[in-house]
């Protein structure tokens, strides 16, 4: 489908319009589309390019909602991570985590006010208090379980497997949590298998609201600048922290969002990654606040700050969160320093919190929420989706969906919990299975070797865009060998690419691994140009919008 003719099939009237292609709105619309509800999402940018491509993408139950006795967002939480783990191996990987402890007997009186709701900083978590809260996080953690219980481990013990740890610790909780390796990409493939399972459900990236009518919305494609308008019976506010700007468009005056931006940092560091040897550091720092580093695509990610915004569009990594997030770490690697020029990119969301005047960052509560407005001159319910993160999305999106299944009065045909996500269906869980998969798509792919980059890339899906580029696959990128020419033609032609950006940021780790440089992006846009048949101009355009996202991103190319 071309730019010019996608607002075209958009049809007159859906059920349900959701505003905003995030983590919330793509697993929304996978839920709707199951149960065979004709859904529209559109998003104004690509789908899951806001705060949904700017977590720490950690699946985790949070153990330090435990701190506020959020005990059920925090058994939520690790339900659904273990779901994650069962229903989407191929980009949802366990993390062995490493809880540093300073003292015995720290944290005591500044935990307990804090359970009950009252200020105080928490800068000391002893022994006591962590052993506490893993176990506590092990029970938590029961239902579904797909990881081993915690584990304490003293001073000399833990120096014994990292040695470059702190040598200020008494001992380190060891306990399990999950990452997620391509977040995107796993947004996308909800999108994906709500199409397989309801044809009529549509979802279209670059696309915005830019006004209401009477029981509907105004859309504009933003590659074409083609408009049209939609009516819906129910219109889900999934913006995230663009929600109240999302109703402004519609006419609602609104206040439910109170952002907060975390920033990260991606650094080439071979001695920190070295040191972490596959573990996550979950860390108090001496402010107060609790920040991580682990390994990621062959870097270190390390994440992040708590700083409240008003107007997400200006949200960036400063130069002054760069300056905290690389000397931070050296309270757990005190031998270690971060060098700027070690941070290849940068990256800044901002969480879709609740509105919370007077209140600590920090203790804004991680918890979602749904509120009801109506468009202006009508009875069309606005439902915002506010809060919630990428671990309980699913759980966030069956409460939605069930919400709207009521007011349509239609019954839920099947529940997503065991429902596995599109490369995950049929995944190998051992050995044996994984090398007969390999084996099966090595048939079509030049060796063994290419065969496995596709599975780690697409999972199951690998079967597809193996036998769809088996001709010419072979064929690899003068500037990046690891991926081929058709395949960067195939997901342009079949994964929803709009621009040059969406190809080398979200659909592929290209960005994300630090392999971006301007031989590539110049590659690749010839690829996407000929697959997308952009002109000469639009060539241009695309190169020169890619450039200045890697500006903003502080990356050097």
């Amino acid at each position: 489908m071309t730019a010019n003719s996608r607002l075209r099939a958009v049809a007159h009237h859906y059920p349900v319009v959701i505003i905003g292609g995030g983590i919330n709105g793509c697993g929304l619309f996978r839920d709707l589309a199951a149960q065979g509800i004709d859904c529209l999402l559109v998003d104004k940018g690509d789908f899951c390019s806001g705060a949904s491509a700017a977590p720490s993408r950690l699946i985790h139950g949070g153990i330090k909602y435990l701190e506020t006795g959020e005990f059920r967002l925090v058994r939520q939480s690790a339900m659904e991570r273990n779901l994650l783990l069962k229903n989407a191996p191929h980009y949802v990987k366990p993390l062995e985590t490493v809880l540093p402890v300073y003292s015995w007997f720290g944290g005591i009186v500044p935990s307990i006010r804090r359970f009950f709701r009252l200020k105080a900083t928490l800068n000391d978590r002893g022994a006591i208090i962590t052993e506490l809260g893993l176990w506590m996080y092990d029970l938590f953690g029961r239902h579904v379980r797909t990881m081993p219980n915690h584990r304490l481990r003293l001073k000399k013990r833990m120096l014994g497997l990292m040695p470059e740890l702190t040598k200020k610790i008494v001992a380190a909780g060891i306990y399990y949590e999950a990452r997620i390796t391509h977040a995107e990409r796993l947004g996308l493939e909800l999108l994906l298998d709500g199409k397989a399972d309801n044809p009529a459900a549509v979802a279209l990236n670059h696309v915005s609201v830019t006004g209401s009518r009477i029981g509907g919305v105004l859309l504009r494609d933003e590659l074409s600048g083609e408009c049209t308008s939609v009516t819906a019976d129910i219109v889900i506010n999934a913006g995230g922290a663009w929600i109240d700007l999302v109703n402004k468009s519609l006419g609602i005056d609104s206040h439910h969002i109170g952002g907060n931006k975390g920033s990260h940092l991606i650094v080439r560091n071979k001695r920190l990654y070295e040191a972490l040897d596959g573990r996550m550091i979950y860390f108090g720092s001496a402010d107060g606040r609790v920040n991580l580093l682990y390994p990621f695509m062959g870097n270190v990610l390390v994440g992040s700050t708590d700083i409240p915004i008003t107007n997400p569009d200006l949200a960036i990594c400063d130069d002054e969160e760069k300056r905290y997030l690389a000397n931070v770490t050296r309270e757990v690697f005190p031998d270690i320093a971060i060098e700027p020029s070690q941070i290849f990119m940068t990256y800044c969301g901002v969480r879709p919190l609740p509105r919370s005047e007077g209140l600590d960052p920090g203790a804004v509560s991680r918890d979602h929420s749904i509120a009801k407005d109506e468009l202006p001159d009508s009875r069309t319910p606005v439902y915002s989706l506010i809060g919630g993160k990428w671990t309980t999305y699913r759980g966030f999106s069956e409460e939605a969906c069930d919400l709207v299944l009521r007011e349509l009065t239609r019954p839920r045909r099947c529940s997503t919990r065991e429902m596995a996500i599109g490369g995950g269906r049929d995944f190998p869980t051992d050995a044996a299975a994984h090398a007969c998969l390999v084996r099966e798509i090595s048939a079509t792919t030049p060796s063994q070797e290419a065969a496995q980059r596709l599975i780690d890339r697409y999972g199951t899906r690998a079967r597809l865009v193996a036998s769809s580029t088996a001709n010419s696959i072979h064929q690899p990128l003068h500037s990046l060998p690891r991926y081929g020419r058709e395949e960067l033609a195939w997901i342009c032609r079949n994964e929803s690419v709009g621009r040059l950006t969406d190809l080398l940021f979200r659909r592929t780790d290209i960005a994300l691994s630090g392999d971006l440089s301007l031989t590539v992006i110049t590659e690749a846009a010839g690829i996407a140009a000929e697959s997308l048949a952009w002109d000469a101009a639009r060539l241009k355009q695309e190169i020169d919008t890619t450039l200045h996202t890697c500006h903003s991103f502080g990356m050097g190319v």
